[in-house]
């Protein structure tokens, strides 16, 4: 039986179908990328917009902990008790407010003038060491994202905190900021931090106890471990003297 000559126009076609192989895989990975992109942007809108009216179990910074400490300080488990916004003394927004985010309620989640401060910083030291965050961005990152410091973490930080402002307003943002916010190793929230650190509940905070809270947060492992650095109680002093010029979100 014999085979019919192939075609000049058959021998084209296979020879293009060779040639484009490649770039029609490369086609198929980016596609593929884009739309785990856009999938997983999908979720974190999603996720958000259930969290306008339920509370949120484990955070991302949360599960990375948990895992540590198994792996590194067994004896030591997370510690997390959610409470209301109005059940979280007054004293401790003030002061958190005006430690890290003293624009929180009247800003749309980020200040541009902080990002290019930090930008100019990290160029000059070259690395990333500060990142201007907001309240709003801080807990974007610590709901979904990682402890990594790149300026690909930062952009995706900056698309959740968008999310976070268009679905929330900002007294949820704030009650759950702090109901997640780290404050030292395995402690996460006012009110564990309040039985951890002074034995007292999150609605009792002082002005000067939860003014060292505050101070606490860029670096609560280490100030858990040092608590009787003298930067800390000048920090403290500073911080209260700020905190009635604080705005809460009502």
């Amino acid at each position: 039986m014999t085979t019919a000559p192939m075609s000049e126009h058959t021998r084209t076609r296979q020879r293009r179908g060779v040639r484009l192989g490649p770039a029609r895989w490369i086609g198929y990975g980016v596609s593929v990328l884009v739309i785990a992109a856009l999938a997983t942007q999908l979720y974190f809108f999603a996720q958000i917009a259930v969290w306008t009216v339920v509370n949120p179990g484990a955070t991302a910074f949360m599960r990375a902990d948990a895992w540590t400490l198994a792996k590194e300080r067994p004896g030591i488990e997370l510690q997390r008790t959610w409470v209301p916004y109005d059940q979280i003394s007054r004293n401790l927004k003030r002061a958190i407010i005006a430690s890290e985010d003293s624009n929180f309620v009247n800003n749309n989640g980020y200040e541009t003038d902080a990002i290019l401060q930090a930008w100019e910083k990290n160029k000059a030291r070259g690395k990333i060491v500060v990142g201007g965050s907001t309240i709003s961005q801080q807990l974007a990152r610590n709901l979904f994202l990682s402890r990594e410091k790149s300026y690909i973490r930062k952009a995706e930080e900056l698309v959740i905190t968008s999310m976070l402002e268009l679905l929330m307003d900002k007294q949820r943002i704030f009650e759950i900021y702090l109901n997640s916010v780290e404050w030292g190793n395995g402690v996460y929230g006012a009110q564990a931090a309040a039985q951890y650190y002074y034995k007292t509940t999150a609605a009792k905070l002082s002005a000067s106890q939860s003014a060292r809270l505050a101070v606490m947060l860029p670096r609560p492992k280490y100030f858990d471990d040092h608590r009787a650095t003298p930067y800390l109680t000048r920090r403290a002093n500073v911080i209260a003297r700020r905190m009635g010029a604080a705005e809460l979100p009502e």
